[in-house]
């Protein structure tokens, strides 16, 4: 069952593979999410580590490295500092981010394995398995690409068929198989590797699953289907050279499974982490008190809620996780986000393009965060909620209380005079705000915590609209001071709940209205919903803009860099084409192939591919007819020199007759070029 008041919170995200840099798909799943929880937890005065790092060990990391022509090394400390600046700039606050490659996350790793297999926690069988002869190593299970037995999806992965979504293993694909190292076929060897015997452990993972009813849905719908389905044994080491070494005898190309030490990367990085800080690491990981909450995208899920906490089952020592809200996956502009094609917002590329605006996509990725499905991403709604929510509500309410303040009270929170009705009724409704946000931040309902946010924006905005202080300053100043100081206390409000979620411009708000020079207590969570937070002769700061509006013509730019983008991707992945079946010579020596220039061009009548061309062959002007519509006009290839088959038989096409081929070349595109001589030669020149 949940804590009821844990005294302290372990919060963990997903550990990333270093082998290539962070999209927007990765930030919404998983680690925007647990920043905004952490960021509550922190303002709302609880003892919080947040954890978090790379994952830098698997096949991925090598493939990458082949990819790159590095070793993966280079590899995982390339990417590492890329993917650590790019959260930090974006405000991810982890208390620590983290490598599995450090010397104490393998130690860590290796006493947990040796302390399960010293408890007779594993089993050790020899199996077959796939292998690699062209790479010379065995495969992971993702790395084998065969046909789904369920779909017929003919790229389905070793682990799971991404077109279905089915789990499978790779015994059963169908044929063809081939491995992503090589691409040729894999051929199962015998090895020997160690076994976590999950299904001995199926009824106190069952009794651990169904005490968290509170879970999402989405989580314990894969829990209950992995249950159903029946827990089967699974490998805790792989046949690979990149890892943390297995420590037993005789296990030399053996390292453990990624999926086994990535989880305990949690610990150790919190152990780093409370060294550093002279904390007791023990109490964030042993203690009852403590709860521990990972957010995951739902690829994970299994991981986090069977094969974590049986691995910590076995241990013994360890708390278990309290909750796991695992998001579905954010796609983008109607279709997947895919690192391999580049369709993807990189987080480094926004961060670069759109300085200061890191808040803008942290709103609308929380907006449209995947909390219970799959949702999207595009540029139009990114302006959109841009322009309408935090430029028009948020950022206008904002300005409006005080710049009026600035102009009619000398910049100075004025003295609050007799309260009507609406002020007071304006004042019990800001007092409301503070408990709903946060009421679904800890039920990790994110989207309406912000929904809730922008409210209390537009509670502002409306208030400003009925009692009109620009009007009302003529008639009755005394009325106007009350109207502004409460529309200047849900400003400081403002500063304080929508922190977690828009960290750079709460730092803002509080540099407007002057918090620094307030005791800190004013911007605790616990004095958010009061309507005297900025005392009356409190002086502000200076007038700025929060948001700015986004122009057509910057979100086209984004829209065509994605689908260039794409482009040149699908360019780069084409393949040269297989050669035709070998011919003889005497069957070569049969084409009279000639240099001839087009002297006449014009469109064939009712044809949108066809040219009707006259081309001097040296004898004369023979008729060709060619399919280069679509790539040329008439007017290209008039005085052109080009390469003819010459000796081709008649053939009529439109009602036409065509006296020959014009020989073109075709780019990776699919645009042609015309064949000519190096330099102008004379018309009917053979080639040979």
């Amino acid at each position: 069952m949940p804590l009821d008041n844990p005294q302290r919170y372990t919060v963990t995200a997903a550990l990333i593979y270093a082998n290539g840099p962070i999209h927007i798909g990765h930030i919404a799943g998983c680690y925007l999410p647990a920043d905004i929880y952490v960021r509550y937890l922190r303002a709302t005065g609880r003892d919080v580590a947040f954890v978090s790092g790379t994952d830098e060990h698997g096949v991925p990391i090598t493939i990458r490295a082949q990819k790159e022509g590095i070793t993966p090394r280079q590899v995982v400390d390339k990417y590492y500092v890329q993917i650590k600046k790019a959260f930090e700039e974006f405000g991810i606050s982890f208390d620590i981010y983290s490598r599995t490659s450090k010397p104490i996350h393998h130690q860590t790793s290796q006493e947990i394995f040796l302390n399960l297999y010293n408890s007779g926690n594993f089993t050790e069988e020899v199996t077959q398995q796939y292998y690699d002869e062209t790479a010379k190593q065995f495969l992971a299970d993702r790395y084998i690409v065969g046909v789904c037995p369920v779909c017929g999806n003919e790229n389905a992965y070793g682990d799971q068929c991404e077109r279905c979504g089915s789990t499978l293993s790779p015994t059963e694909l169908k044929e063809p198989l081939r491995s992503m190292l090589s691409g040729s076929k894999p051929v199962l060897k015998e090895t020997k590797n160690w076994y976590l015997p999950l299904d001995r452990m199926q009824p106190r993972i069952e009794e651990y699953v169904n005490s968290h009813p509170e879970w999402k849905s989405n989580v314990a719908g894969q829990c209950q289907s992995w249950l159903k389905e029946g827990l089967k044994p699974r490998a805790m080491t792989r046949d690979l050279d990149w890892g943390i070494r297995v420590p037993l005898p005789d296990t030399e190309g053996k390292v453990l499974y990624v999926w086994f030490d990535a989880p305990i990367g949690y610990i150790s990085m919190t152990k780093e982490w409370a060294e550093q800080q002279g904390r007791d690491w023990e109490l964030y990981w042993r203690d009852k008190d403590t709860k521990l909450v990972h957010f995951i995208g739902k690829d994970n899920i299994v991981f986090h809620c069977i094969i974590f906490p049986a691995m910590l089952m076995h241990e013994g020592s360890y708390i278990l996780p309290d909750n796991v809200p695992a998001n579905e996956f954010m796609n983008l502009e109607g279709d997947k986000i895919s690192t391999s094609r580049n369709w993807a917002v990189w987080l480094h590329e926004y961060l670069e393009e759109f300085p200061g605006k890191q808040d803008v996509l942290r709103y609308v990725l929380a907006a449209n965060a995947p909390e219970t499905k799959d949702s999207e991403f595009t540029w139009k709604d990114f302006q959109g909620r841009n322009n309408s929510e935090l430029v028009g509500i948020f950022g206008n309410f904002v300005n409006r209380a005080v710049v009026l303040t600035q102009k009619f009270c000398d910049g100075k929170v004025p003295v609050k005079d007799d309260l009507t009705e609406t002020d007071q009724a304006v004042l019990d409704e800001l007092a409301q705000y503070p408990d709903r946000i946060g009421q679904a931040i800890e039920q990790y309902r994110f989207r309406e915590a912000l929904t809730h946010l922008i409210d209390l924006a537009r509670l502002g905005n409306k208030y400003l609209a009925e009692t009109e202080p620009w009007k009302v300053i003529k008639t009755d100043p005394l009325r106007v001071n009350t109207v502004l100081n409460i529309a200047l206390q849900i400003t400081a409000n403002l500063s304080i709940v929508c922190e977690p979620f828009l960290p750079f411009t709460a730092g803002r708000l509080r540099t407007m209205l002057n918090l620094e020079k307030l005791h800190v207590t004013h911007t605790g969570w616990i004095n958010a919903g009061k309507g005297d937070l900025l005392p009356e002769g409190h002086p502000l700061g200076e007038a700025a803009l929060l948001f700015e509006k986004l122009e057509d013509q910057v979100i086209s730019q984004q829209i065509n860099k994605l689908h260039e983008a794409k482009r040149m991707n699908e360019l780069a992945v084409k393949t040269v084409p297989e050669a035709k079946p070998e011919i003889q010579y005497d069957d070569f020596a049969k084409m009279d192939i000639r240099i001839g220039t087009i002297v006449e061009a014009e469109r064939v009548p009712k044809s949108d591919k066809l040219l009707k061309l006259k081309v001097d062959d040296g004898t004369g002007r023979r008729q060709i007819l060619s399919g280069i519509a679509k790539h040329f006009t008439p007017e290209e290839v008039i005085g052109k020199q080009v390469t003819f088959l010459a000796n081709l038989a008649p053939r009529k096409m439109m009602g036409l007759e065509s006296q020959g081929m014009i020989l073109m070349a075709e780019d990776r595109d699919g645009s042609l070029s015309l064949i000519g001589p190096g330099k102008a030669v004379w018309n009917g020149g053979t080639v040979s």
